[in-house]
């Protein structure tokens, strides 16, 4: 089925995504393949699940999701932003179960509180946006070329394509960005890093190298380089780009010279060397050079994290005042369905800069420690040998 879901959804199949989920509740609940082909029983990722209790729940609650939650279901065609029905079939999901698909900002509104529901009073709810895609819209990427990092536990960067999905080739997913109108989107490409603040946490919870996370960019600048050695935290596999989940974490190029400063700047640098692999792969896909990153997250307050991504990517690195952009994309989209803001430009005005990171390095560093940072990686891939396929069980025949 993967050729169909990538072309129609932009994803790559995994259980990682709604669909899957939902047809193994089907097959495995009792009565609920019935009830959901009834209708009864209602299907929706946390979105729709919030909204519906908000505007009322089971005494006429609006059973809706936008654009961006629904591209990460495995069933809406990118293209239509429907439901697809040759998805529907194959994944075994009734469409009577599904929720409309609604703009990320709709000025006909989803529906509004109850005066005695959980916010106390009658508030329209009319703006919705998946995670990153509300760092998106909160970072103000409303450019084709425009993009931005989530710092976390893992990161997750996009690329503004334009009114037109791009497929990818290079390891990326294409997704809905965000939909100010009915039937019209703007699409983004997606490449999600596993392991990147999760990396900080093991220097700190597995080694005892660190107290704090805060610590480490005061123990990395002690030391000129990273002392020869490459850290590729591949704990759970790789993502973006490589979407090798048999890969594995390795420490390489170490010798008796490396202590414990050089192993966390080390760490630092695999965030920023698996953000560039990322960014190399949607100029490969979109032919658009990044040359402005906008960044958000809790560890962009690291300044020294954030010079070391401007010089690893070789261009500028924008952090905004205000690093909550998932929360402050869901306000600017509900702020210009209700009228509070009336244009994009409004929404560019408020944002703000707090500080900019200009690249330091030169090409020639930049080309070495990546050359490196690639080798390390293929070090990497496969460890785990894959489970070699079982045979199929004729009907009779003896397990």
């Amino acid at each position: 089925m993967e050729p169909t879901v990538k072309a129609k959804t932009g994803l790559v199949v995994a259980t990682y995504f709604s669909g899957p989920k939902i047809q193994w509740i089907l097959d495995n609940v009792s009565g609920a393949r019935a009830a959901g082909e009834r209708g009864d029983l209602l299907f929706g990722n946390i979105d729709t699940w919030v909204i519906w209790w908000l505007t009322g729940g089971p005494d006429g609650g609006a059973h809706v999701t936008d654009y961006t939650n629904a591209s990460r279901t495995m069933l809406m065609d990118l293209k239509t932003l429907d439901w697809d029905a040759e998805l529907l079939s194959k994944i075994k999901v009734p469409r009577a179960m599904l929720p409309q698909i609604r703009p990320s900002s709709d000025k006909k509104l989803y529906g509004q509180t109850r005066a005695n529901g959980p916010v106390g009073g009658v508030v329209p709810v009319c703006a919705d946006l998946g995670d990153q895609q509300a760092a998106l819209f909160g970072q103000t990427c409303y450019a084709v070329g425009e993009a931005k990092n989530t710092y976390g536990t893992g990161n997750f960067m996009l690329l503004n394509t334009g009114t037109s999905p791009v497929p990818s080739k290079s390891g990326l997913l294409t997704t809905a960005g965000y939909g100010l109108e009915q039937g019209k989107s703007v699409y983004a490409l997606e490449g999600s890093i596993a392991i990147t603040g999760a990396a900080i946490q093991w220097l700190r919870d597995n080694l005892g190298l660190i107290k704090e996370a805060s610590e480490t960019e005061a123990i990395a600048k002690s030391v000129d380089d990273a002392g020869g050695i490459y850290f590729v935290p591949a704990f759970s596999g790789l993502f973006a780009p490589h979407w090798d989940m048999y890969a594995r974490g390795a420490i390489v190029g170490l010798t008796r010279y490396v202590n414990r400063a050089h192993i966390v700047r080390a760490t630092l640098e695999s965030i920023c060397y698996q953000t560039k692999e990322v960014a190399d792969a949607m100029e490969a896909d979109s032919g658009v050079k990044l040359t402005t990153l906008k960044v958000d997250g809790g560890a962009v307050k690291n300044d020294f994290l954030m010079q070391l991504q401007a010089d690893i990517l070789g261009v500028k690195v924008v952090r905004p005042q205000v690093q909550e952009t998932t929360s402050l994309g869901a306000a600017y989209g509900a702020g210009l369905a209700t009228g509070f803001w009336s244009t994009l430009d409004e929404l560019r005005k408020n944002w703000q800069v707090d500080k900019v990171f200009e690249p330091k390095s030169t090409e020639e560093q930049r080309a070495a420690g990546l050359a490196g940072w690639k080798k390390a990686v293929q070090r990497t891939l496969g460890w785990v040998e894959k489970e070699p396929a079982k045979e199929a069980v004729g009907a009779g025949a003896k397990s």
